[in-house]
């Protein structure tokens, strides 16, 4: 009989899950505490209890090819990037195409999941289910955990002096919707990540006055780059990474410091982050610059110090009348299903022992796997579609885990490199970037694209792979899972990218002069030539091993 696999949430990644079960044989059966699909991307009034929230006016930072599950994908005349409420049809159609609606339990909660007496030989596990007020434990040979991690609000107010003097009104991020109570008062935005972005420049249309507080300052990307095309599809290729992974980490942070101040100089607006030294996840923003400008919006230091009706800066200044306050600190990771012995999450950093984000290292049998505990610099989606593929290979048996000694190793060599790339913060917990991470895992299952191959077999295609963005599709072009529109949907990316802008024909220009795109791609193909001769002259270049292997 087939394996049975528990999947705790129905959001991107449990959708993503079930039917990455369905692929390898295995009998899944996903639980969701509320009445529908989506997680973080289903928008309620209100806020529910252990489930992740949105505001009303997010629209996504990563745009829709870069965004898609890699055998899905979106709809030619959905827009580049999306307003929530277009996510969420996306996944409705999702989970409509590959029949996965049948395998959830909505209205269901797992309250506990613990090792079955047996688990040393057979791996299994036992999960504690609630439904209409009755509980009850079922039995699974593995579980699949998907329940995100914006759901435990992460609010320091012991580090906030006064707070609980302060008579106005404050909240978390978490517990914010819409802009309407706002109107016409002073409001402090604590933090400067894209919840603090967003929330302020919506905020700013109609409050007398915004400030934002941050500590160590952000930098701050349009969602448009040079010709009009977003700026990951521009940014993201494997081209670029192999370029950049192959500076000196000096000249690779200014690089990336001129690359940050092209748009505007952050020094002048007050946002130039006080370590360049990491390479932070960006505030994604097209309008926050701007309410900076016209005043709206005004960036303050850390808080010294609260007080009854005002607010005292690390810099001496005050802000008097101030009646709301905005928490976006972030959030923590949180199982209240899982007991310590199971998986332990520090408390002090945030941080979780998983081997590349998915398998605790140190059960008898690799029968518990995490999906979503990622924070690629690009998607979740796919990045959690990876993983799914990964685990439930692992689950059948057709995939083995290294020995927990190497897993170890790998955890606290990645750490490392995790903390010098992105710094120590609670924040960057899980950050890593998109086509590296992508690569690891996709060798685990044997579908990492190799370009030399590509380069002999299907020339265009690889030239689309290495030089184009790194979209999803390109992990469905070969091994376990390849999907025969995978090729078309690489060769086809930008004409679904740009045609739901041309929406009025327009002749264009005739003129010969070479784009920004041109001058780019050629710069770029000057620099991949020096540094190829320079590596060769003087010392090996480190090449990506996707080039070489399989």
């Amino acid at each position: 009989m087939a394996k049975t696999v528990a999947i705790i949430g129905a959001g991107c990644s449990g959708l993503a899950a079930i039917k990455g079960c369905l692929e390898e044989g295995l009998s899944p059966t996903c639980f969701e505490k509320s009445d529908d699909i989506g997680g973080l991307w289903r928008y309620t009034e209100m806020v529910e209890d252990r489930r992740a929230s949105l505001y009303n006016c997010v629209v996504t930072n990563v745009s829709k090819e870069m965004m898609c599950y890699t055998d899905f994908p979106m709809p030619e005349d959905f827009p580049t990037y999306l307003h929530h409420s277009k996510v969420l049809e996306y996944l409705r159609l999702y989970a409509e195409h590959f029949s996965l609606l049948k395998y959830i339990q909505f209205k269901t909660e797992v309250c506990l999941v613990t090792k079955s007496p047996s688990f040393s030989k057979t791996g299994q596990w036992e999960v504690t289910i609630e439904k209409n007020g009755v509980k009850k434990m079922e039995c699974f040979d593995a579980v699949l955990v998907c329940n995100g991690h914006h759901v435990e609000p992460y609010l320091p107010l012991e580090s906030f002096q006064g707070i609980h003097d302060f008579k106005g009104h404050y909240i978390h991020s978490r517990f914010y919707k819409k802009y309407e109570k706002y109107r016409g008062k002073t409001v402090l935005i604590v933090g400067v990540g894209n919840s603090a972005g967003d929330i302020a420049v919506e905020i700013s249309g109609v409050a007398k006055q915004v400030y934002v507080s941050t500590r160590q300052g952000t930098w701050v990307l349009s969602r448009i780059s040079f010709d009009g095309l977003p700026i990951d599809m521009a940014l993201t290729s494997r081209f670029a990474f192999w370029i950049s992974s192959s500076l000196p980490a000096g000249l690779l942070h200014k690089l990336h410091a001129k690359q940050m101040n092209s748009w505007f100089d952050h020094a002048n607006y007050g946002l130039q982050p006080e370590d360049m030294s990491f390479l932070k996840e960006p505030m994604v923003n097209d309008h926050f610059p701007s309410q900076i400008l016209c005043g709206a919006i005004r960036i303050k230091p850390h808080i010294r110090k609260f007080t009854e009706s005002s607010v005292i800066f690390e810099d001496g200044s005050i802000v008097d009348g101030l009646e709301e306050v905005i928490f976006a600190t972030g959030y923590s990771i949180s199982f209240p299903f899982l007991d310590d012995s199971i998986i332990r999450v520090n408390d002090n950093d945030n941080n979780i022992t998983l081997y590349k984000n998915v398998f605790p290292p140190y059960h008898e049998k690799p029968t518990l796997a995490f999906i979503g505990l990622v924070q690629p610099l690009g998607s979740l989606l796919s990045s959690s579609e990876l993983q799914v593929r990964w685990a439930t290979r692992i689950f059948k048996g057709t995939s083995q885990l290294p020995s927990v000694a190497k897993m170890e190793a790998h955890f606290k060599k990645t750490t490392e490199h995790r903390r010098k790339c992105f710094g120590k913060g609670r924040s960057q917990t899980l950050q890593t970037y998109f086509i590296e991470y992508m690569d690891e895992v996709a060798v685990e299952i044997g579908i990492r694209p190799n370009i030399m191959r590509l380069l002999i077999t299907d020339p265009k295609l690889a030239l689309k792979v290495f030089f184009g963005p790194c979209t999803p599709y390109q992990y469905r072009l070969k091994g376990p899972g390849k999907w025969s529109g995978a090729r078309n949907a690489i060769l086809t990316q930008w004409s679904r990218t740009i045609n739901p802008a041309r929406t009025r024909v327009v002749q264009k220009s005739t003129d010969s002069r070479p784009t920004i795109r041109n001058i780019f791609v050629l710069c770029g193909l000057t620099t991949a030539i020096f540094i190829g001769f320079y590596c060769v002259r003087y010392k090996p270049l480190r090449a990506p091993s996707w080039i070489l292997c399989h």
